[in-house]
């Protein structure tokens, strides 16, 4: 058993009693699965490093100094029934595939902290609803303050209106402030909008997607809250994008409730921006027995998602459409057999698409269904042989997934064999997570595999017209992105080989 916070990785809260004869079962990936039942008691904390950028301070008081609000309300955080220990990756062992490269070493975890008054607006992101509107999400500490959001195209002078709702959670003894939504729009395309919530506080801004192609995706799971993530999402905002995808494992609170509200404030100059659409991981579950035993308060209470718009019932698993891609976010904790509500969604949600005005269709979850890395193995083998049929069918272009922490890219799959009709699968679980890399590859290579390397990094999908995309996938050089692996990829919906009754025996032309 490891530890929740190895020491190599993050700045530990608290100090770590975990039992390994103290077990409790939980409901995981559609099957009973053992966690160890852990305890933490508050830990001294000498000094905190924290990065310097727009929702960074430096902060080095000693041990009496008085922390600011965000850090004193995680160190003071009475967690006596913390839950989930999860099973982190084992020691690592070098890939045989990047002899070339010095991998960085891990990196603490970044805390940060909210300096502002109470009734300003912190933890700023944006989502898109529908074809042309953007839900406004936001929390206050100040239980009075209006879920108004003002907005328009000219900085200062705000030309709409509109008043949403809001709601709150406590978890054991965590109670979160007030969570604040409105949907804005109509909204023009391509446009940048100034925004204001609350009445009052600084101004936001952010660009809607294009109403036509190209469009440009940035793809990246397993963020976390480390230096890491840092780098990543400042390389990420190094050039521009039109919306940020994120298949699973946000925070990494692990129901260590203040690390929602400190992840929230470290993604917020990038989220209030550009359009972030996310799926759930395992470290979003934050399920006790008994008293929590369906999991997710924290997430779908924090990021609610267009699942309505879609037709779901469920915030786990949705789908929204963009100039001519339609992206489908499935959900790998929860239910997912041919009698499940998701699998009975997917199936609808993809006969509704038309591929001759939508050409483009890529899906996002969080567990692999197809991996060489040792770490994980298999835990995605169940919803594969559940699901994996329908997207075959349908002619699903590429499939995401995040859960192992490194990169690798297939190529185009059906049921375990190279086929040129069925998706190209691709696992982006790098984005600077606390757990570290999994760099232990199964070796010899499967053929299948076209490219795999665990550093941490980020990915980019610029589909540029109806026929042709080009992903590219970027490494983290530490103050660099260097791009590591790119490849240009045509539209199954333009396959004349593809067209027509699929025929599971047709094979990758690239084996």
């Amino acid at each position: 058993m490891y530890s929740l916070f190895p020491s190599v990785s993050t700045i530990p809260l608290y100090n770590t009693n975990c039992s390994s004869s103290s077990i409790i079962t939980t409901f995981r990936n559609n099957k009973l699965s053992p966690f160890t039942a852990c305890t933490y008691k508050l830990k001294q904390q000498p000094s905190l490093s924290i990065t310097t950028s727009p929702c960074h301070i430096n902060n080095n008081n000693n041990n009496n100094s008085i922390m600011s609000k965000g850090l004193k309300s995680i160190a003071t955080f009475p967690l006596l029934v913390h839950t989930l220990c999860f099973l982190l990756f084992p020691q690592p062992l070098l890939s045989q595939d990047v002899s070339d490269y010095v991998r960085q070493p891990a990196r603490p975890t970044i805390v940060t902290p909210h300096q502002s008054s109470d009734s300003e607006p912190q933890q700023v992101h944006i989502s898109l609803v529908g074809k042309d509107k953007m839900r406004v999400s936001w929390i206050t500490e100040d239980k009075h303050t209006k879920s108004v959001v003002e907005y328009g195209t000219k900085s200062g002078k705000y030309t709409g209106k509109v008043t949403g709702d809001d709601t709150s959670y406590q978890y054991f003894f965590y109670s979160s402030g007030k969570i604040h939504n409105a949907v804005i729009g109509p909204l023009e395309p391509s446009t940048t909008y100034f925004y204001r919530c609350g009445g009052s506080g600084p101004e936001f801004s952010f660009k809607t997607p294009p109403s036509k192609l190209p469009i440009e995706f940035v793809i990246v799971g397993d963020l976390g809250q480390t230096e890491w993530t840092a780098s990543t999402l400042q390389h990420v905002d190094s050039s521009d994008y039109d919306v940020f995808l994120l298949p699973g494992d946000l925070s990494y609170a692990d129901s260590q409730q203040p690390l929602w509200d400190s992840f929230g404030r470290l993604v917020q100059p990038y989220a209030s921006k550009r359009p972030w659409m996310v799926t759930e991981g395992n470290h979003e579950m934050e399920i006790f027995p008994i008293i929590y035993p369906h999991g997710f308060k924290a997430y779908n209470a924090r990021w609610p998602m267009p699942y309505q718009e879609s037709g779901s019932t469920s915030n786990l698993y949705y789908s929204f459409e963009v100039p001519s891609t339609h992206v489908i976010m499935l959900g790998s904790y929860t239910d997912f057999d041919a009698k499940s509500d998701q699998y009975k969604w997917l199936q609808n949600d993809l006969a509704k698409i038309d591929r001759s005005k939508t050409p483009w269709v890529i899906v996002l979850l969080h567990a692999p269904w197809y991996n060489t890395n040792d770490a994980h193995q298999g835990e995605g083998e169940s919803m594969r042989k559940a699901m994996e049929d329908l997207l075959y069918q349908a002619r699903v272009d590429l499939v995401f997934a995040g859960h192992v922490h490194a990169y690798e890219r297939f190529t185009r799959i059906y049921d375990n064999k190279a086929n040129s009709c069925g998706p190209i699968y691709v696992t982006v679980g790098d984005g600077g997570n606390r757990e570290g890399l999994a760099m232990n590859f199964k070796d010899p290579a499967s053929p299948l595999s076209l490219f795999r390397e665990p550093s941490f990094g980020h990915g980019r999908l610029r589909i540029v017209d109806e026929t042709r995309a080009y992903w590219s996938w970027h490494r983290n050089n530490d103050t660099d992105a260097v791009v590591a692996d790119d490849i240009w990829i045509e539209s199954l919906s333009r396959s004349k080989a593809c067209s027509g009754t699929p025929d599971p025996k047709a094979v990758h032309e690239e084996l």
